[in-house]
């Protein structure tokens, strides 16, 4: 008895459609059809995933399905890594979409959140990266997926060039439950340089009018580094770094952890640590790891994806960066991710707020950031049986005897750029809840994940906390005059700095003073163009705009 399908029973109609509009072009349609394409293969209701990465856009596609008509094509459920272009968010101010499964929304934040707070888009959930893609391979699989790529050929085989991303994960998760793929591309040409995605899990390939946009997202600018940066980052380094013997690492994205890398090949260097410490990556090409690449600091960087003007340095150093045979970087996201959580022993980054228990979101009044792929790095990973130096540590001053436990280390200063405290009784998070109607607060790193904090005041060591007072005492002691912090008495602090649980710069050995942007191993971006050789190209925002004489 035949099996009747569930799914993609009527692909072969909607590629007619789509057919019709290539003529005899094959799988090619001309960039001036591609929203009666969209129209063709979208129906009511359709699950859509658009890419929509960190870094990539398939701003093309975004535009075209902005502009089908609602009266028929509507009622979409949008599911996507990134909500990064106005774009994204027309699509349901027009009535084209309705639901909306993601997992980051930094640039779109606070419209996302009036359209929330507007009933113009319902949340079904904010996921880690890793975790969406799951979904998608099992109840969130698309009807159709938008996607884009360097090149293809005739026969839809894409190469994705450096910044493969999301890419091959999205193209996958619909085209093995019967889904539509289209990939909006910046050439056709007659051979590739390699091939990312084989052609016959593409359905239609459209070449923009314009190459896609791509974010140098990881890119700071060494001058914009400030003196409390560089205190963290020396702090980071003397409390977390060295004691632990931290090799295999990640670094989020801020002027804090920029200012690690940066003081490698200079402050840790000093206190010799190089073959010790930072030795292996889970990373995007930072600019500012240059000079620790270039000091002989790093064996190895796995990538997410690429870094806009770090193409030719990459390229170079092979012998670091995953550079494939035809001399260009294979960057993954979704490996990244698992190796992130897997294979590194430390995750570093940022927040927008920390609560007493030690839970930390950004998510705060007024925005619907999302998470990205903080909260799985940044999580212990229960699953995990091999053991370093650093787990095995780490477990010990937690109180374990049978597993150790992953670094998990929050550097914020104590108040945000406008002012706002850091340190708060309770995270917005539970008010966005309320309002959002989620079922819970959208918490990124869960307090009971965390083992380090780094202010400017101090670091809070709450591995070695063994109460939830201790550890709301420790939060307290590093938040600095905050109405958070100014409730811990000097005699509690002084107590936590006595048992190592607290440790502010003189407890380190750290003058404060000393600590300035003199550590820098790299000062300006033309600094990290002349590490690299001359083979970093900054992207134009990067480069001073020279006033022409008249």
């Amino acid at each position: 008895m035949p099996i009747t399908p569930r799914r993609g029973t009527n692909r072969a109609a909607r590629l007619a459609r789509a057919g019709a509009l290539s003529g005899t072009s094959g799988k090619v349609c001309p960039a001036e059809q591609a929203t009666r394409l969209l129209e063709a293969i979208i129906e009511p209701g359709d699950r859509v995933a658009i890419e929509g990465d960190n870094q990539k856009q398939a701003d093309f596609l975004a535009s075209a399905l902005a502009k089908v008509d609602p009266a028929r094509v509507h009622d979409l459920h949008m599911v996507q890594s990134v909500l990064a272009l106005p774009d994204h968010l027309a699509v349901f101010e027009r009535g084209i979409a309705n639901r909306l499964d993601f997992a980051f929304a930094g640039p779109q934040s606070r419209k996302l959140a009036e359209l929330v707070e507007e009933h113009v888009v319902t949340i079904g959930a904010i996921h880690t990266y890793l975790e969406l893609y799951a979904r998608m391979l099992v109840d969130l699989a698309p009807q159709v997926a938008l996607v884009v790529a360097d090149k293809a050929d005739r026969d839809g085989n894409l190469y994705t060039g450096a910044n493969t991303e999301d890419t091959p994960t999205i193209i996958e998760a619909a085209a093995f439950h019967g889904g539509i793929v289209v990939a909006q591309v910046n050439e056709i040409v007659d051979r590739l340089p390699r091939v990312d995605v084989p052609g016959d899990w593409v359905d239609v390939v459209v070449r923009s009018p314009k190459p896609y946009l791509i974010d140098p997202l990881f890119t700071r600018d060494p001058a914009k580094i400030r003196d409390e940066n560089v205190l963290m980052a020396m702090m980071a380094i003397a409390a977390v770094y060295e004691p632990y013997q931290v090799r295999r690492l990640n670094h989020g994205i801020g002027y804090a952890t920029a200012a690690i890398e940066l003081i490698l090949p200079t402050y840790a260097a000093q206190r010799g640590l190089k073959g010790k410490i930072a030795s292996h990556f889970v990373l995007n090409p930072h600019p500012t790891l240059i000079p620790a690449i270039e000091a002989g600091f790093v064996d190895s960087v796995y990538c997410f994806g690429s870094e806009l003007g770090m193409e030719r340095y990459v390229s170079s150093r092979a012998d670091i960066f995953p550079v494939g045979a035809d001399g260009n970087l294979r960057s993954n996201r979704a490996l990244a991710q698992v190796a992130g959580q897997y294979a590194c022993d430390l995750f570093i980054g940022g927040t927008l707020q920390i609560d007493a228990q030690g839970n930390s979101s950004t998510a705060t009044k007024g925005r619907i950031t999302g998470f990205g792929g903080a909260p799985n790095m940044g999580a212990d990973p229960r699953g995990r049986r091999h053991d370093s130096p650093t787990w095995l540590l780490a477990g010990q001053e937690a109180g374990e005897s049978l597993r150790g436990r992953k670094l998990v280390v929050q550097m914020v200063q104590t108040r945000q750029p406008n002012g706002a405290p850091s340190f708060v009784e309770r995270l917005d998070a539970f008010e966005l809840a309320a309002s959002a109607g989620f079922a819970r607060p959208p918490v990124m790193i869960y307090g009971d994940d965390h083992r380090h904090v780094v202010t400017e005041r101090g670091v809070a060591n709450l591995l070695r906390c063994r109460s939830p007072l201790q550890r709301e005492a420790a939060l307290r002691a590093v938040a600095g005059d905050t109405d958070f912090g100014m409730r811990e008495s000097p005699e509690t602090s002084d107590s936590l700095r006595r048992h190592g649980i607290v440790m502010f710069p003189s407890d380190l050995g750290i003058d404060a003073n000393t600590a300035t942007r003199a550590w820098l191993a790299a000062h300006t971006i033309d600094d990290l163009v002349a590490a690299s050789g001359g083979l970093y190209l900054p992207p134009a925002k990067f480069r001073p705009t020279t006033v022409p004489h008249h």
